[in-house]
């Protein structure tokens, strides 16, 4: 078997519109194709052996060992392959289940897809299932257990920990997306101007102030103390001499650890000897230079969790612990306890494994114990000196018995740190009485406390603290998301997407949009190139100052990664064309039309899929969406559009020279074509489609008729605007359009403008793109000769894969199926293409360039027109 691609998707894609986190893989079975699972001795015995989990896969069978059916009666790899990942997955507390294998046109080859939760682990876990369905049908023993714990230790260095987890699945819960801003836990809720941002357990709205009075423990313990909070004596120190002075002041037992410490990081506790508090010292010493020395207080360890003000939880905390039993070592006493099933790796399971580490052995070598030592029954030991849960430690909720005293104080607390998201330390006997009465001390205040304790305690009820963290970032009334519009087809897509980004933003929008040649954000260009798919997306969707989102998604980014965004307001279809067929599977026009109505299966209900009544396989998609649906139509009397607007629907039309709106049995007439400068005078009808589009997508949004007739008054076609679309020169023997058609369905369109063009001679600049099929290409030479007079054949800076000469040779086929005599001109370089097509420019003919790299094409042109005006001056 070979691997011969693999993918990951991150958001709605060709094979899911729901389910975003995909693996994709192409894999070539080779000679396995004509061995099916019945047809390899012992495959399923040994299949059972190394991964007896696979029972519960119920497959198509529905039942429990469906999937082992399966395999008995006869299936092929690729399905066990999609089985063996997501059995893996599961085995490394990556529990996920979606899958389905489909067969490619070429024998043999199928796309393997499964769901995952880390990408990385995603990724292993397929080329891992590759090797053990190998390894099955070799007959060859396999170490399964180490594949297990690689994806474990992938997971837990690629995830969001689990408090900053807890908040984006609450995020997720209420419909609020998230964009994880980098490898660790910077995490951006909503999108543009209405996000929020969280690390860990600080929210952007969170002091900066606050955060660093609370890593500094003195300045906290000063400013408790002042407010009569009952906190350890003690004070700061630098070296040992002052150790020994703060230690005869307040006495045995002490604690040390760093002034800006966290999670327990150098801090000893329990100190009882002058040599011990050294040790002490030394630790802290590494984390800080300046070091607190305090009372050991006695009791209990307590969290109280505070947000926004509010107590909202509170645990008991107990280190990593054994109790001995008068048998057993304290390494088999570590064992049994990690036998635990609610133990597993990192953060897994509700507890933790205890791992023995320095500090174990040193809390060991301070009682004179070894991992061999048998500890008498009965004797709890201390395994780690913090109650950490990610050292093993465990946790009980006692929410609900707090004093109300002990709440008000924390709440207190809270406010004269300032911070918004606290967790307060406290050693007492207990909560269920006031500190103050009971001698107990509040330790410390820390900023982004950790969740885990409060959402999986280890007795006691769960609570969902992660709830008030979005209830204090998102208030009712507010919202996380801004307006979004998507548009995807084959052609025209980039003309209605700077069209509608033009009409929003003449309402008042900061608007910022994606396109083929940049991204966009108030009309500056941000990025230059190919900007459609979701990485450009998220950029538009992460800048802060965007108020509203026009997204163009091509078939590119979503079959690479899936679509940038979950869900849209308005997703317009502009139409479906043969274009980059037999690339990533995609080989029927059918498919490319489900590729391209991926993003009209992101419209929230309430939204709109603006679809074109005008051709095929667009009006179909309705079938299967489940938002409310609009068509736009050149033909007035499309009977589509008729039974539409007869149930009450809503239609943008070519009604008697106008852009009309029908709603219901009415018409609103926006503008007469004439008048709106992207349709050349009403001669550019594919213009008139892609403004029927935009002024529906406007219009399904509420904004006003005289707003949208204004805005299509002024966008007018020129390079600034739409470059690469239609961007016409005027010289003094001749004119010159450029655009960025690159396809047969993209010539007819130009085609049909070019028509209505008088001029002496038309010449063609063109190029035939190498990710095409050959008919593909013959078919756009075959184009080319029915428009024009004149043909100049040049070549694309990248031949896509393909001989340079076989795409010419192609080009010319297809014009020489049209006319034999026709005159063709070969000259690959593009600048030296258009020098000699105006050098030998006759009297009032008309030029048209189609370009892949129409930015550089256009500044070309744009100087010649420049040289030619300063000769006249």
């Amino acid at each position: 078997m070979k691997i011969l691609d693999i993918k990951a998707m991150n958001g709605p894609n060709y094979w899911s519109a729901s389910r975003h986190k995909l693996i994709v893989m192409l894999l070539d079975l080779e000679e396995l194709e004509q061995r099916p699972t019945d047809k390899i001795p012992d495959f399923l015995p040994r299949l059972r052996h190394l991964m007896p989990g696979l029972y519960e896969h119920r497959c198509s069978e529905g039942v429990a060992g469906g999937f082992f059916l399966r395999v008995e009666e006869g299936t092929w790899m690729g399905h066990v392959i999609e089985h063996i990942a997501l059995e893996l997955q599961t085995m490394a507390g990556m529990d996920t289940g979606f899958g389905r294998t489909r067969e490619t046109k070429n024998k043999g080859i199928y796309h393997v897809v499964f769901s995952y939760m880390e990408a990385k682990a995603g990724t292993y876990a397929a080329r891992a299932a590759v090797r053990i369905a190998q390894a099955i049908v070799d007959g060859q023993p396999y170490d399964i257990e180490a594949d297990v714990q690689e994806l474990r230790e992938i997971r837990e260095h690629d995830r969001l920990g689990p408090s900053t987890g807890a908040i984006v699945e609450e995020a997720i819960r209420r419909k609020i997306p998230y964009i994880r801003l980098n490898k660790h836990s910077l995490v951006q809720l909503g999108y543009g101007a209405n996000q929020c941002r969280i690390q860990a357990t600080v929210a952007s709205t969170t002091s900066s102030i606050a955060v660093d009075l609370a890593c500094d423990k003195e300045e906290t313990k000063n400013l408790l103390e002042a407010s009569e909070i009952p906190v350890p004596r003690g004070r700061i120190v630098y070296n040992e001499q002052e150790l020994k002075d703060c230690i005869s002041h307040i006495g045995y037992p002490v604690v040390t650890k760093p002034v800006d410490g966290n999670h327990g990081r150098g801090a000893t506790t329990n100190i009882r000897n002058w040599e011990d508090a050294v040790s002490g010292l030394k630790a802290a010493k590494e984390h800080s230079r300046a070091v607190i020395c305090e009372k050991f207080i006695t009791g209990f360890d307590f969290r109280v969790l505070v947000i926004n003000y509010k107590f909202v939880a509170a645990a008991l905390r107990t280190p990593a612990a054994v109790t001995g039993d008068g048998v057993h070592t304290v390494q088999q006493l570590i064992d049994i306890v990690n036998s635990d099933p609610r133990r597993g790796y990192g953060h897994e399971k509700v507890l933790t494994a205890i791992k023995v580490d320095h500090f174990t052995m040193g809390m060991l070598d301070k009682k004179g114990y070894t991992l061999e030592t048998v500890i008498a029954a009965g004797e709890e030991l201390w395994l780690k000196p913090t109650a950490n849960l990610s050292t093993g430690g465990t946790a009980t909720d006692v929410t609900d018995f707090v004093h109300p005293n002990n709440i008000i104080m924390c709440e207190r607390i809270a406010r004269i740190i300032g911070l918004n998201i606290c967790g307060i330390d406290i050693m007492a006997e207990d909560l269920t009485t006031s500190i103050t009465e009971n001698g107990g001390s509040v330790l410390e205040v820390n900023a982004a406390p950790g969740f885990r304790m409060h959402l999986d305690p280890t007795e006691g009820l769960p609570r969902n603290v992660a709830e008030p963290v979005i209830d204090m970032l998102y208030p009712p009334g507010s919202s996380a998301r801004i307006p979004i519009v998507a548009i995807s087809g084959t052609n025209g897509k980039t003309t209605t997407t700077r069209l509608i980004a033009h009409i929003v933003k003449q309402l008042g929008y900061r608007v910022g949009y994606t396109t083929s040649d940049g991204v966009y954000i108030q009309n500056q260009q941000m990025r230059k190139g190919d900007c459609t798919g979701p990485v450009s997306a998220e950029f538009v969707l992460r800048d802060p100052t965007v108020n509203y989102a026009v997204l163009e998604c091509a078939r590119g980014g979503i079959l690479r990664a899936g679509l940038g965004f979950h869900h849209c307001d308005v997703a317009v279809v502009t139409n479906v064309a043969e274009d980059h067929m037999d690339l990533g599977g995609i080989d029927t026009l059918e498919k490319l039309a489900r590729l391209k109505s991926v993003a009209a299966h992101t419209v929230f209900p309430k939204g709109y899929a603006v679809l074109n009544a005008d051709d095929d396989l667009v009006y179909a998609m309705h079938k299967e969406l489940e938002c409310k649906v609009a068509y736009f139509s050149l033909n007035e009397n499309n009977a589509r559009i008729k039974r539409h607007c007869a149930k009450g629907g809503i239609a943008a039309i070519l009604e008697n020279g106008y852009v009309t709106i029908q709603k219901g049995s009415w018409k609103i007439r926006v503008e007469k074509v004439t008048n709106i400068p992207l349709t050349f005078s009403g001669m550019a009808e594919f213009n008139i489609a892609n403004v029927l589009a935009a002024t529906l997508a406007a219009y399904v949004q509420e904004f006003r008729t005289e707003d949208i007739r204004q805005a299509l008054q002024t966008f007018v076609p020129s390079p600034g605007l739409t470059p690469g679309r239609m961007n016409i020169f005027h010289f003094h023997d001749f004119s010159v359009m450029l655009d960025f058609a690159h396809n047969p369905h993209g010539f007819r369109a130009i085609g049909k403008f070019v028509a209505t063009v008088n001029a002496s001679v038309k010449v063609g600049i063109i190029a035939g793109t190498g990710d095409r099929r050959d008919e593909d290409i013959i078919a756009l030479g075959e184009e080319a000769a029915r428009i024009f007079d004149e043909l100049i054949i040049r070549q694309d800076k990248s031949f896509r894969g393909r001989d340079g000469q076989q795409i010419i040779e192609l080009v010319t086929k297809g014009i020489r199926n049209i006319d034999p005599n026709k005159k063709i001109t070969v000259i690959e370089n593009e600048s030296e293409a258009i020098d000699y097509a105006f050098q030998h420019a006759l009297k009032d003919s008309f030029i048209v360039i189609t370009s892949d790299m129409i930015l550089d094409a256009l500044e070309y042109v744009k100087n010649y027109k420049a040289r030619e005006d300063g000769a006249k001056v």
